[in-house]
């Protein structure tokens, strides 16, 4: 059976991922910081599913701790066939307001990390076949702060390395949720009801990661749950940045 590894998988989207990977019998590999919350989930799934599950406890802020995520892809005696990037935090937008050491950390997390791991699974999948999947944003096409500019560099890449290794039969796919209900606004000090979103404007986990999965099935190099998201990144692509970037400053996605 195919063996999926996820970063940021103790809570979130990457919990979401996990238990509908399980559903479908893969055996997974874990990575998130808390190893309380890893070993609740890892024992809840095996329970539930009778599969595989491995632990990574691994700070993605820190190299020395990508270096081993990156190595357990690299291993070529237990091969991971689908790697989902999906670890990340925000921050508040005021980018010159913000400490420059948590900026960093932030670009560490969402970018490099990202890239080092992908770069160790292309190692691993080139020839045998596999399938990446970058969890990004629609916040990737509008003008806003780092996070903003984090997300566009994975659509982007995604959409390259996509076409770069199809004859290697690798897929790259960014998943581009909007405002989603997850434990992401409440980890930065936001509610949902304080976002000043329109209740309609929120998806459930379990449909972003149910079509995320099933466009990466596709091959698809960008995947954008739900047709008014769709339809918001269609038209963001027609006005200038001024205005997609005064109106984004109204939530988190």
């Amino acid at each position: 059976m195919p063996t999926a590894l996820i970063t940021g998988a103790s809570a979130g989207l990457g919990v979401e991922f996990a238990r509908q990977l399980a559903r479908r019998r893969a055996d997974l590999v874990l990575v998130a910081r808390s190893t309380d919350a890893l070993e609740s989930v890892a024992a809840e799934l095996r329970s539930e599913y009778g599969i595989a599950v491995e632990i990574l406890v691994a700070d993605l802020s820190e190299a020395a701790d990508v270096d081993r995520v990156a190595d357990r892809l690299g291993d070529a005696s237990d091969p991971v066939d689908l790697l989902i990037n999906n670890a990340g935090f925000g921050l508040p937008l005021q980018f010159a307001d913000n400490d420059i050491d948590d900026e960093v950390r932030h670009l560490r997390v969402h970018v490099e990390a990202s890239m080092r791991l992908m770069h160790a699974a292309l190692g691993s999948m080139r020839g045998r076949g596999g399938r990446i999947i970058n969890v990004a944003s629609v916040a990737g096409f509008i003008s806003r702060s780092t996070y903003s500019a984090c997300k566009s560099w994975l659509i982007g890449f995604s959409r390259w390395a996509n076409a770069e290794y199809a004859s290697d039969r690798v897929s790259v796919t960014a998943v581009c949720p909007g405002f989603t209900h997850t434990t992401f606004h409440e980890r930065m000090g936001l509610a949902p009801g304080h976002e000043g979103v329109p209740a309609f404007m929120w998806l459930d986990a379990r449909d972003v990661v149910r079509e995320g999965l099933h466009d990466a099935a596709r091959g698809r190099a960008v995947s954008i749950p739900s047709l008014r998201y769709k339809a918001i990144v269609a038209i963001a692509r027609l006005l200038p940045s001024s205005v997609t970037s005064g109106v984004a400053r109204r939530g988190r996605v």
